[in-house]
């Protein structure tokens, strides 16, 4: 793993090579983009509290093309990143007296939750509590150190740097429980369209991708804007053989759930994988986004012979490094037969959330992934996905280590952007 980050960092160095882009604000052609595009899950989630300016910073440094906020609103109608809702695991209200009134209980999609929330806070408020990291095997030096940024200030981070790297760096929000935030009064489209509006970015050429998990959200959103939408979807869990589990709430988008169509409150998640589904899909979004076990599920495993499949996390579930790979799936090809990009999600470097055909290096699972086809990958921590996309172009194509180490003899027509697969 030193050499890894060894190389990673020195990859920040070199990222000019990679990428070559158009000033912020501005039309360019998307077939410059990088390929695989690497996506900032959370921001740099695995070194830092997700949803900062300082997080998405730190995954733009380490070579990250866009980062990803999720978006939720204030009581007064500000969007900003968190993750959920609900602030409790992700900010450091809990300890700030002056919000201890503001504990309460709310049904979010079906499942009631306590503690606080963003729509009981005016954005002023928000800017009181710091970010603090949830996944305690993380750093958790930076807990209470930096503010809950706004889309807007989210998107300036996204030109400045955009200025200052000379590489476009793009912004992919997510609508978090937008049929939550209708019921609620706080409808998360038109701020969503109206921040991309003043920023320039609502256009079809702008450095934006739009996800949800909901279809009617995303319905709602293409009569309102021409930026890319993408369909997330999701599972509970992997079975011990291997197969999805959608146990509610993550049995299906909760639009349908809440739904009066019979037909909708039938399908599961799973619908979207299908050939009806992704024709479905590519009347209203232009990817999908799905969780990476419906391309290469995994299999329960004793790995060790003691006659036990481990639960070293204590949440009940099987860790990823007692399961073993099963062979991929073409959803791949078939989503790009539909003319459908495919983002997927999310990867990790704990050994204990990798496959064990992965032998503990997160490389071997992004260059798998990137050799079935796969248009992107969200990662919390973007310096190995960067490192991973330079490894798998080193071995595919012969011309681009040559331009990569700047031997400006090879001969012959050679992609240095990046842009090339």
């Amino acid at each position: 793993m030193r050499t890894i980050r060894a190389l990673c960092l020195s990859l920040v160095a070199l990222l000019g090579v990679l990428a070559l882009v158009a000033p912020a604000g501005a039309d360019w052609p998307r077939s410059r983009e990088s390929k695989p595009l690497v996506i900032g899950h959370r921001g740099a989630h695995g070194y830092l509290p997700a949803h900062t300016l300082e997080g998405y910073a730190l995954a733009i440094e380490l070579g990250a093309d866009y980062i990803e906020p999720d978006l939720v609103m204030t009581r007064d109608g500000h969007l900003i990143a968190r993750h959920e809702p609900n602030l409790i695991a992700t900010t450091n209200v809990k300890d700030l007296p002056q919000f201890a009134d503001r504990k309460r209980v709310a049904v979010v999609d079906g499942v009631a939750e306590e503690g606080w929330f963003a729509s009981d806070f005016t954005l002023t408020e928000i800017k009181q509590l710091r970010a603090v990291q949830d996944f305690g095997e993380r750093p958790q030096q930076f807990n209470g150190k930096f503010e809950i940024p706004t889309l807007e200030e989210i998107i300036e981070l996204a030109k400045r740097k955009t200025e200052e790297k000379g590489r476009t760096i793009g912004v992919y929000p997510e609508t978090k429980h937008p049929t939550y935030h209708q019921t609620i009064g706080l409808p998360l489209e038109g701020a969503l369209v109206t921040a991309l509006r003043r920023a320039g970015w609502n256009q079809r050429e702008a450095p934006v991708f739009i996800q949800s998990f909901e279809q009617a959200n995303l319905k709602a959103l293409r009569k309102m804007t021409p930026v890319r939408l993408v369909q997330l979807v999701d599972a509970n869990d992997v079975n011990p053989d291997g197969t999805l589990d959608f146990t509610a709430p993550f049995d299906r988008p909760y639009d349908w759930t809440v739904s009066q169509d019979p037909n909708l409150r039938a399908r599961l998640f799973s619908f979207f994988v299908t050939e009806p589904g992704l024709r479905e899909i590519r009347t209203y979004a232009d990817g999908i986004g799905p969780w990476k076990r419906y391309i290469v599920s995994t299999a329960a495993v004793d790995l060790n012979g003691d006659g036990q499949v481990g639960d070293e996390n204590g949440d009940g579930k099987v860790d990823e490094a007692d399961r073993k790979l099963l062979p991929a799936k073409d959803l791949i090809r078939r989503a790009h037969d539909h003319g459908l990009v495919v983002h997927t999600w999310t990867f990790r470097n704990e050994a204990r959330r990798l496959p064990s055909d992965y032998r503990g290096n997160p490389v071997n699972e992004y260059l798998q992934l990137y050799a079935l086809g796969v248009d992107g990958v969200f990662s919390d921590f973007p310096d190995t996905a960067v490192a991973a996309r330079v490894l798998f172009r080193l071995a595919q194509d012969p011309d681009f280590a040559r331009c990569f180490t700047g031997d400006d003899d090879a001969g012959g027509p050679r992609d240095c952007t990046g842009a090339g697969r």
